[in-house]
């Protein structure tokens, strides 16, 4: 059976090929969910010339990719110990990274390219399944080349899995485990298209869970303890929330419930119909999961409760309606539960989405590459001075519109030399070697110049915490008044401590060292910096430290360290205790 790409399909091929001919730099294809990715895949493998894995992480993906394969007459091979079969005997094979990661000796042949499906799995880790993969078959072949596909290209508390975007800007660090992203579709576009079902986004006009009063860790996960003590706590919440779901799901064909615990999802199957519904939790047996999976394909079930599964490589087209009850800080975990319920189905013309957790994403522009700093900033766009390249930052405006902050580091225009790529090293935030004055991220533990140690806040804080005639001030707020040609800025620690210091102003060196100091980030005033006067008139122009350290000198504290844009072990003002 022949097949017909897409024109968006074509397109994504057609830069593949171009990449790689030039290139053996890993690269991404981003595509939303239900775009037919297996499609590009299928093409993509027509084409090889040479043997190529087709990799992802759950058998239900490898399975569904291979049959989308040799649903057009084409053979290929299965290596995967969850379908029973572990055969690299075609020239293609479709595979699960965990049975690969453990019969790397199995893989002895040449391969010229490893396609990895829903590549946002993958880490910059050397010791992970993949990195190791694809380093034993690089062992084979230096030349290999890496693709991945995948409609959410950012992973929790790591951002974005790519370095370089081919509209010429830089998304990830360093670190990221793909250099190149090559082809980028946005789901607007799927949906003006009609490519993909529009999703109605309704608000929880009954009610839902409050979840911000709980924890998180490191990464933003809440944990299962804290999470049940809250849902227990509120099961009227979940009836009444349940409740609403039946009403509205009168004339749906297909209902997908995301619980947030085990828990949780054994309550929610207790509201809805027992001969309708059913559970899948990562417990649920293999064949009593890929029965309950098949019951709903066919309607035989129309409500699916499940906890941390069927995100990926699930796929009935048939779901129009997405009730999610559970919290997430992940973006990345947000769009690929939405789009479980936006493929086309006949019949069906919106998806209905309800988010009872309030978790708050924009489901069309989710991500600028850092997390929020705080529940009003909004996506800027922010000019560098340096090379002119128009950035996209979180950041705050005025009420005309007007940037009045931005949160961005550095640069992400990228500079091209011959062929070559590099990041613009224009710094809008900073930490200033003390050896040699290079200009480091805030993050940076050691110079990029001259290597040596740049001294960490942390480290700052203990060592005031420590010395007993030390003050540190976990800074509220900030006081400024004008004393003739001097400002007094009076800094107020959360619990009524204070400190104040002087800054004379008469001299351009005074002047500049406080605008360099205070300035919020990516702000074009006219302040007046050698006038105290002007610079109290436009104080919610300045940003405020973190952290103050102060020590005693003739019976007075005076100010000797102002800590910003602190990111570490210590809680800041304002944060939860």
């Amino acid at each position: 059976m022949a097949y017909q790409l897409r024109p968006y399909q074509q397109e994504a091929v057609e830069k593949t090929l171009a990449h790689f001919r030039k290139s053996n730099h890993s690269a991404v294809i981003v595509l939303p969910t239900g775009s037919g990715k297996s499609l590009v895949i299928a093409e993509l493998a027509r084409l090889a010339r040479k043997k190529i894995l087709v990799v992802t992480h759950v058998k239900e993906l490898v399975e569904q990719n291979h049959e989308k394969y040799e649903s057009f007459g084409l053979k290929a091979s299965i290596y995967s110990a969850g379908l029973k079969q572990k055969s690299l005997a075609h020239q293609v094979t479709f595979a699960s990274v965990q049975s690969l990661g453990q019969n790397l000796d199995a893989l002895n042949d040449e391969y010229s390219l490893v396609i990895i499906d829903e590549c946002h799995r993958v880490s910059g880790d050397d010791n992970s399944q993949y990195q190791k993969l694809i380093s034993h078959i690089k062992g084979k072949n230096s030349e290999l080349k890496v693709l991945g596909l995948t409609a959410t290209p950012y992973r929790l508390g790591l951002g974005f899995i790519y370095r370089f975007h081919y509209h010429g800007f830089v998304r990830g660090d360093e670190n990221a485990p793909f250099e190149h992203c090559i082809y980028e579709l946005p789901l607007r576009y799927m949906i003006k298209h009609q490519y993909l079902t529009p999703p109605k986004l309704i608000n929880a006009a009954i009610t839902h869970y409050d979840f911000d009063s709980l924890s998180k860790d490191a990464f933003g996960r809440f944990s299962e303890r804290d999470l049940n003590q809250l849902l227990q706590e509120n099961q009227r919440a979940t009836k009444a929330i349940i409740n609403q779901v039946l009403e509205l799901s009168d004339s749906c064909q297909g209902v997908m419930i995301f619980a947030s615990t085990i828990q949780h999802a054994q309550e929610i199957i207790e509201y809805l119909p027992k001969t309708q519904s059913a559970l899948v939790i990562g417990d649920t047996h293999n064949a009593e999961r890929d029965a309950i999976i098949r019951r709903f394909k066919a309607k035989d079930i129309k409500y699916l409760v499940n906890v941390s599964v069927l995100t990926t490589g699930f796929d009935a087209p048939h779901v129009d309606f997405i009730a999610i009850l559970r919290p997430t800080e992940s973006v990345s975990l947000y769009q690929q539960i939405v789009g479980r319920g936006l493929r086309l189905a006949e019949g069906k013309t919106e998806c209905l989405v309800i988010d009872y957790a309030a978790n708050g994403f924009d489901l069309f522009h989710p991500e600028v590459g850092s997390v929020k700093p705080n529940s009003d900033s909004e996506p800027v766009q922010v000019l560098c001075p340096g090379c002119g390249f128009a950035n996209t930052f979180w950041g705050k405006t005025d009420s005309d519109g007007k940037v009045i902050e931005h949160f961005g580091r550095r640069c992400q225009g990228i500079l091209e030399d011959e062929g070559h790529s590099e990041q613009c090293d224009f710094r809008f935030r900073y930490k200033e070697c003390e050896q040699c004055g290079a200009q480091n991220d805030i993050a940076a533990r050691h110079c990029h110049q001259c290597h040596q140690p740049i001294v960490d806040p942390d480290d700052k804080l203990r060592d005031a915490l420590n010395l007993k005639n030390a003050l540190v001030l976990r800074v509220s707020g900030m006081q400024l008044e004008a004393h003739n040609q001097r400002l007094k800025v009076t800094y107020h620690d959360e619990d009524g401590a204070d400190v104040s210091e002087y800054f004379s102003l008469s001299s351009d060196k005074a002047s500049f060292y406080f605008k360099r100091q205070f300035l919020c980030v990516g702000v074009t005033s006219k302040i007046d910096f050698s006038n105290p006067n002007s610079i109290v008139t436009h104080q919610s122009l300045l940003k405020v430290p973190d952290f103050v350290v102060a020590k005693r000198d003739k019976g007075k504290h005076k100010v000797v360290e102002r800590i910003f844009d602190y990111q570490g072990q210590f809680r800041k003002a304002h944060e939860l205790r």
